[in-house]
């Protein structure tokens, strides 16, 4: 194709004359930042590539380690990360935990051998209190800024972004409470997890304040994160006669509520189960999920916010930006034994 059709053509699709296509790709003056935006957008939508001189010099790379994707919240995450970093002119890499796959530490030797600016840790080791944290305190004592999200431990000397766990817990109970459920019992990852220890704490909390339910360990049921895990954990709930079911994901909740059907209860009709994040699509699922949504948008952009800082000068410090969760009140919950019946 020759030139003078190519410029006709990105010209078009800016909706700018030919004249202008020439100068932006020229690298010339005289073009305002919005239209040159324009034509830059109409050549990667024609899939050009862009000439070297206008490509974008990035200020650095940042890591982000997550969990494997499997849950939509994660992706989420890294989504909102990515997003921030590329706003403030950083490249992000990607780096995706497998069952079986790499483990953390790989990533980041290949990160830091890469010479990122620094990390960000999504929901890692940080998280796992039996896990050794000298593979975070190697990175700061280099003096590489890292930022730890959903995870705490006082041993490293870094910034943590973590939803207010205790609180998501007592918000769901609160809401059953006033639906009338008197049972209910919460389903949960291994206790080994810093949120999970903190949900268990604000559940107890909730129940002894709100129900003076201060024998409550028959109540609280440990599986895995996932659909699987939700639906044995629920099970075992369901055997010791709860109507209400906190869970400590989404994918958990999804679970619980696949257990009650195979036990021929209806949700929310018999049983009412809460779900933990607000997980992209979880509105659409049958009944739609009442959850606490987990302030993903506002963690990623502290995340990032607190990194920079860091790259930029200001000295590490250990301190815990602690997030509000939200009920979402939607159709997995309804009025428990005790009312209307």
């Amino acid at each position: 194709m020759n030139g003078h059709a190519r410029l006709a053509d990105i010209a078009a699709q800016a909706g700018v004359s030919e004249a202008t296509v020439s100068r932006v790709l020229n690298g010339k003056p005289g073009v305002s930042a919005a239209t040159r935006q324009s034509v830059m957008t109409a050549l990667d939508l024609m899939g050009y590539e862009r000439p070297p001189r206008l490509r974008q010099r990035s200020n650095g790379l940042v890591g982000l380690v997550t969990p494997e994707l499997d849950n939509p919240i994660f992706p989420a995450f890294a989504q909102a990360i990515e997003k921030a970093l590329t706003q403030h002119g950083y490249t992000p890499v990607l780096c995706t935990q497998l069952p079986g796959g790499a483990p953390e530490d790989e990533f980041t030797e290949l990160l830091v051998d890469r010479g990122v600016s620094g990390i960000v840790f999504v929901s890692g080791l940080h998280a796992d209190t039996t896990a050794r944290m000298d593979r975070y305190t190697r990175l700061t004592d280099r003096g590489l800024p890292i930022v730890l999200v959903d995870g705490y431990s006082e041993h490293i000397d870094a910034p943590f972004i973590s939803p207010d766990d205790r609180l998501s817990a007592r918000l769901a109970v609160q809401h059953l409470v006033d639906l009338g459920h008197e049972r209910i019992g919460i389903a949960l990852g291994p206790g080994r997890f810093v949120p999970v220890i903190r949900k268990i704490e604000g559940y107890r909390q909730a129940m002894a304040q709100l129900l003076g339910a201060d024998d409550v360990d028959d109540l609280i049921a440990h599986s895995l994160f996932s659909v699987e895990g939700g639906q044995a954990a629920a099970a075992q709930l369901l055997s010791r006669g709860c109507t209400g079911i906190v869970c400590a994901s989404d994918l958990m909740a999804l679970g619980a509520i696949r257990a009650c059907r195979q036990k021929g209860l209806s949700v929310p009709g018999e049983v009412s189960v809460v779900g933990f994040d607000d997980s992209p699509l979880i509105a659409f699922t049958d009944p739609p999920l009442t959850t606490v949504r987990k302030p993903i948008g506002a963690m990623a952009s502290a995340a990032v916010q607190t990194l920079l800082e860091e790259v930029n000068g200001a000295p590490a410090k250990h301190v815990e930006l602690i997030f509000q969760p939200e009920l979402v009140v939607r159709g997995s919950t309804g009025s428990g034994p005790l009312v209307n019946r």
